[in-house]
């Protein structure tokens, strides 16, 4: 009986990850499917930021359904979620801040900066140190925009869908935060 319990737990396990339940990513596993505004999200991709040779955190982006275009994932109707799993010992806010600001500047005009100011302001405000092992979920809500959860406390949120669309060229925009981790996420 122990025996018949053992192959037929490694079955299961194999036929879960076989049909795509969780993909695992250093050592972490990413759920395949989310469920977000009583809307059920397919895992586009997900990879590693890294910088300096160092991997800093574990970015998995869910979307409607899965697209390898960065402008209809951008543009995509419906809840989203960026979700953020630090794998480096302790990222301090401010860096975090400053990460934000400056993606935010590599991919947007003096014009979009200026307009996006008074929100990513109140964005960065949301923001704590994290270490290894938290989790910052960035969810699109139509109705509420966008909202920040760091390990599962709901730290605010920034109302409209353009902040949002701002917010994932962090990751998709033409100059993103780390190329690799553009096209893991884009699903290429």
């Amino acid at each position: 009986m122990n025996i018949r319990f053992t192959v037929s737990s490694l079955l299961l396990v194999f036929f879960l990850s076989a049909n795509g339940y969780a993909k695992e990513v250093a050592g972490v596993n990413v759920p395949e499917q989310i469920t977000l505004d009583n809307a059920t999200l397919e895992l586009n991709g997900a990879g590693i930021r890294t910088k300096f040779f160092f991997d800093i955190y574990i970015g998995a982006l869910y979307l409607p359904q899965k697209t390898k275009e960065a402008a209809t994932a951008i543009n995509m109707d419906g809840p989203k979620r960026v979700l953020m799993h630090f794998l480096y010992k302790k990222v301090e806010k401010e860096k975090i801040i400053e990460g934000w600001n400056d993606s935010f500047e590599s991919n947007h005009t003096r014009e979009q900066l200026k307009a996006l100011k008074t929100k990513l302001d109140a964005f960065n405000k949301l923001f704590v140190t994290v270490k290894r092992g938290d989790r910052i979920a960035l969810d699109y809500l139509p109705e509420t925009g966008t909202r920040v959860r760091i390990n599962d406390q709901i730290k605010g949120n920034i109302p409209g869908k353009t902040f949002y669309s701002a917010l994932l060229r962090v990751w998709l925009g033409d100059d993103p935060a780390d190329s690799g981790l553009k096209k893991a996420m884009l699903g290429k």
